[in-house]
């Protein structure tokens, strides 16, 4: 060895000696079993993907009122007449009886609809409801699948009106 790596060891080996034990010492060597690595049949956990939010798809059927929108679900949508913008006003016994159409991701276009149509606006829960053509959408809470049977109806200070493809208010 050279002197100076001789010397080092030496002025660490006092240095050690002088301010007593390092705070390992008094601590017993870790088990062998720990100390190795995990064998080729050692089972790992993954942590799950994260889920993917998912958007309620939006589609078109027949009715009386010509070709309107539905859910994904077959459950008519409506718009408000009395919202003149994307900000919901139906809000309390509106909303219990005109429940908004809600999603968890960005609503799907499926057939018969249009994708650049299709949005969402936040409600005051924080909740996401969708909108069509800058209408935010409704269902109506005592309404089966497949049917439309509250067109034109004037409830909540407004007119409740089923939706065409291009976002106008069926005639």
């Amino acid at each position: 060895m050279t002197d100076a790596l001789t010397d080092a060891m030496t002025d660490a080996m006092t240095a050690a000696m002088t301010t007593g034990p390092s705070p390992a010492a008094d601590v017993a060597p870790a088990p062998e079993s720990m100390m190795e690595p995990p064998t080729s049949d050692a089972v790992t956990e993954e942590s799950p993907p994260a889920a993917v939010a998912t958007g309620i798809t939006i589609t078109t059927a027949s009715s009386d009122y010509g070709e309107v929108l539905f859910d994904g679900s077959g459950q008519a949508i409506y718009l408000f007449d009395k919202e003149t913008s994307a900000v919901p006003d139906c809000y309390g016994d509106c909303a219990s009886a005109w429940p908004p159409v809600l999603t968890d991701g960005p609503p799907v276009a499926d057939a018969g609809t249009m994708t650049d149509l299709l949005g969402t606006t936040p409600r005051t829960d924080g909740s996401i409801q969708v909108t069509y053509a800058g209408h935010p959408l409704y269902y109506y809470a005592h309404e089966g699948k497949n049917e439309v049977t509250c067109h034109d109806v004037n409830e909540f200070g407004g007119l409740w009106l089923v939706v065409t493809p291009t976002g106008q208010a069926a005639a």
